[in-house]
């Protein structure tokens, strides 16, 4: 049942956050690479300004703050438009954030193969990471982790939208 505090979602909002989500699904597959164009690229350039903020406060802790910061904001979004009731950005909030854990399970399943293109060809993030957490041979395993919780979230987006969506078109 929907949050007496929440904005009914319209049927425009439930169809655009569903082709959102739809666009990351293709966009991946037809990438090849699990690559989603202008999304991933603003997940990159939020991942790269990471670093030297947390890096302000901690030279060891750097090396979290791409990462952290890449599902912070996200999070963020969902919980600015959570408080506010909007439901249509809260969904679009969640699929930001899910698809942003299947850009990480790419980024972590790479620790030992070292394919990616790194910005700048810096140090890789997960090796440095799972490395310090003595990990690094079960870095596949942890990015399949990642990657399902990144599309169980892009799902319960979808499936609480459309609930939402359907308690506001026929209330019981």
């Amino acid at each position: 049942m929907r949050d007496s505090a929440d904005q009914p979602a319209p049927l425009a909002g439930f169809i655009g956050v569903t082709l959102f989500a739809l666009y990351i699904v293709l966009a991946r597959l037809k990438s090849g690479e699990d690559w989603v164009p202008i999304l991933d690229g603003a997940n990159l350039l939020i991942h790269e300004a990471g670093h030297p903020i947390v890096g302000i406060l901690s030279g060891r802790l750097m090396v979290y703050g791409g990462t952290l910061f890449q599902l912070l904001f996200p999070a963020l979004v969902c919980i600015h438009f959570r408080r506010r009731g909007e439901t249509v950005g809260f969904a679009f909030g969640l699929v930001w954030l899910g698809e942003s854990l299947l850009n990480v399970a790419r980024y972590m399943a790479d620790s030992r193969a070292h394919i990616l293109p790194l910005v700048g060809g810096g140090e890789h993030d997960w090796s440095e990471i799972f490395s310090r957490w003595g990990v690094l041979d079960a870095d596949t395993r942890i990015a399949g982790f990642t990657a399902f919780l990144g599309w169980s979230l892009i799902l319960a987006a979808l499936v609480w939208l459309f609930k939402n969506w359907l308690d506001a078109t026929w209330p019981r």
